[in-house]
């Protein structure tokens, strides 16, 4: 990450990334295909909207290992071994305490989000018993995204690919047979995902006692250091903050979205499940640039982050763009996979034109942010996306779509709020440059 060609290197470690995005995507997209095809719209609905439900309450911890992720490749980067061993033996049992904590807040937030979005009531049930459920899991997510930030910190990402396959395969057996074999309907979708989590963690925690190196664990030395916990609250806490605010942003598009009817909930989660298939290739570019540019900074090489800086951004657009434009010219064969209502399909067309035609925005706003970070500027990108995301959004929605109440209208908020936060993370990133930072 250091030394070498740094776009080839960039390209190798993303492409196990990108294929754990895919493998996860595809299976979320099972979730919703089996729950589609054999429960119907309205249980398609209860999925769509516990998703900004659960996405609020996880990732406002997720951030956490962000920190991690950082704080690991600047000590790799640095050379410090014994500075990368205590942030991971701190991580993880920071990440279990955590994932508790996520659990009951989730089950006591439950009842009160879903009423603030406005969700119908003939949805509301399904989406609450699914939010129970998935809870359950949650400390697993986060232990197993603590354990897989920490392997890709040092350039291991191969191993949270094979993790991942393996339980997502599971995850796609047991949902074809809670859902379709015993009809158990979102409930099972639940309970399937929750096993699967489990069985993630389970094999990133044994990968990481049997590693054969300074990332080894050990279970006698987990102990909570406190200036790698500071470290990691410095970095990780921004990050989760801003990615709550993203979702609170988001629980109120999906209450709009609810106001315009069931079949328009259901086209919402088909359309931003595909929608998500093509940031899968940015997203991945976004965590190789953390460890990457966290390497580079800690080993105190900053016209390399500068490289890493022009060259992610630019291959992220061409990325963003070709993904964005085989998903459109292919859009009513895709939604067909997933629901056979003519309307959901008709909706979800109009909903992903304007997703999937505007995709590189994702990769101005992702790139910048995340190198920020990994520099240890981590309060700009949550100021930029108050300020620019959450506060343009709650604009939109009470001026733009009040007075022209229309899915295409809504849905235009999405690139508006990104590209916004996104010019201004370009140019803090280049005014700190200029100043030599």
């Amino acid at each position: 990450m250091v030394h070498g060609p740094l776009m080839r290197n960039m390209v190798l470690y993303s492409i196990p990334i990108v294929f754990s995005g895919i493998l996860q995507l595809l299976f979320n997209a099972a979730d919703i295909a089996v729950v589609g095809r054999f429960t119907g719209s309205g249980a398609l609905a209860a999925v769509s909207a516990s998703g900004p439900v659960s996405s609020l309450i996880v990732t406002l911890f997720m951030g956490l290992s962000v920190g991690a992720n950082v704080l690991c490749a600047q000590y790799a980067g640095a050379g410090k071994d014994q500075d990368l061993r205590d942030t991971l033996h701190t991580a993880v049992p920071v990440s279990a305490g955590a994932g508790i904590l996520l659990m009951a807040l989730g089950m006591a937030c439950t009842d009160v989000l879903l009423k603030a979005m406005g969700t119908p009531k003939d949805v509301f049930s399904g989406a609450h018993r699914y939010l129970m459920i998935y809870f359950v899991g949650v400390p697993a997510t986060l232990l197993y995204n603590f354990g897989a930030a920490v392997l890709r910190a040092v350039g291991d990402t191969k191993r949270p690919l094979y993790f991942l396959t393996l339980s997502g395969v599971l995850n796609v057996c047991l949902n074809l047979f809670f859902v379709a074999a015993l009809h158990m309907g979102v409930e099972g979708v639940a309970i399937a995902t929750v096993i699967s989590q489990t069985g993630a963690a389970i094999m990133v925690v044994a990968a990481l006692t049997r590693f054969r190196g300074v990332c080894r664990l050990e279970w006698k030395r987990l102990k909570i250091s406190r200036d790698k916990l500071l470290g990691m609250l410095k970095i990780g806490v921004p990050a989760g903050i801003q990615g709550a605010a993203f979702s609170v942003s988001n629980l109120l598009i999906q209450s709009s979205v609810n106001s315009l009817g069931t079949a328009v909930m259901a086209a919402s989660a088909v359309a931003l499940n595909i929608d998500y298939f093509c940031f899968v290739a940015v997203d991945a570019l976004g965590q190789a640039v953390i460890s990457f540019s966290g390497q580079a900074y800690g080993a105190g090489d900053l016209k390399r982050v500068d490289k890493i800086f022009w060259y992610s951004l630019g291959l992220g657009c061409v990325l963003g763009t070709l993904a964005g434009g085989v998903a459109m010219a292919f859009a009513p064969q895709i939604l067909g996979i997933y629901t056979q209502d003519g309307q959901v399909v008709r909706y979800g067309i109009e909903i992903m034109f304007i997703l999937c035609a505007t995709q590189f925005v994702n990769c101005t706003l992702n790139i910048p942010f995340n190198i920020l970070r990994s520099m240890g500027h981590s309060m700009f990108p949550l100021f930029s996306t108050v300020l620019c995301v959450c506060g343009l959004r709650v604009v939109w929605i009470y001026s733009v779509f009040r007075w022209f109440p229309t899915v295409s209208v809504l849905y235009m908020v999405w690139p508006v709020t990104k590209g916004a936060a996104s010019v201004t993370g370009i140019l803090y990133y280049l005014w700190l440059r200029r100043k030599g930072q």
